[in-house]
């Protein structure tokens, strides 16, 4: 996404191959993404959240020096719900499900080619910089969502568990927000994926279940008993209205 009305896009590269953060550095900067890098594990963590100011996207390798990419992961997620994108060296599915799992936004193989890495952050940083603009144009109350101890505030994008501030990334926000929006009303895995993603799904993809598994465990909530998320099994999800 070039040319951002408030400046450039402020890309942090975590990635121990030097090339290939010159390769993304070079091909990105005309495009408007201003690319830092770092190589290790620790450093990347270091640069991740103490940055003066915020990053809009991350790049991670789940193969790191020092700590793997995903406590790599885990440590951001505990301070921030900026994009992040994960690169696996083998596409494997156990990558990408535990990439998921711990809060990455989406993932690449390491064969990717730039135009696909570009649409990737493109769909990534689409809705929080469609946000910030509607917020900045707007001074009508913020609209806000309540599920029993549960508070969605859709203009901030930000939710209250109780007096427990969630942090979700971009994807749990949209998902726990469509389900709450329809609370009361099954939604399919196809509806959900098109709502939270800016990208055409298959079917098939079983990411949804990952992310909602994500969901329950900030919400604190049982799959077995649940206070919010329930499954509707061979439809979708539900979330669950005590108010109805």
């Amino acid at each position: 996404m070039p040319d951002r009305p408030e400046g450039r896009t402020r890309l942090l590269m975590i990635d121990d191959d030097r090339k290939l953060c010159r390769l993304v550095a070079t091909y990105l900067q005309p495009l408007g993404f201003e690319v830092t890098a770092a190589h290790t594990g620790p450093d990347g963590v270091e640069r991740a959240t103490t940055a003066e100011e915020p990053w809009h996207a991350i790049i991670l390798d789940v193969m790191l020096p020092g700590i793997d990419g995903f406590e790599v992961l885990k440590k951001i997620r505990a301070k921030s719900a900026v994009p992040v994108l994960m690169l696996t060296a083998r596409g494997d599915e156990t990558d990408r499900i535990v990439g998921l799992e711990v809060g990455a936004d989406d993932y690449l193989p390491k064969t990717f080619s730039t135009r696909e890495l570009l649409a990737r952050l493109r769909a990534v940083l689409r809705r929080s910089a469609l946000n910030a603009t509607v917020s900045a144009h707007t001074e009508a109350p913020p609209k806000e969502v309540v599920v029993g101890d549960l508070r969605l505030n859709l203009d901030a994008r930000s939710a209250v568990l109780g007096t427990e501030p969630l942090v979700l990334t971009p994807v749990e926000f949209d998902l726990l927000a469509s389900l709450a929006k329809a609370k009361g009303r099954i939604k399919s895995r196809e509806a959900l994926l098109d709502e939270a993603r800016d990208r055409n799904y298959d079917v098939f993809d079983r990411s949804i279940d990952v992310h909602i598994s994500s969901l329950r465990k900030k919400l604190h909530d049982d799959a077995q008993s649940p206070r919010f998320i329930r499954t509707v099994r061979s439809a979708g999800y539900m979330m669950v209205a005590p108010d109805l």
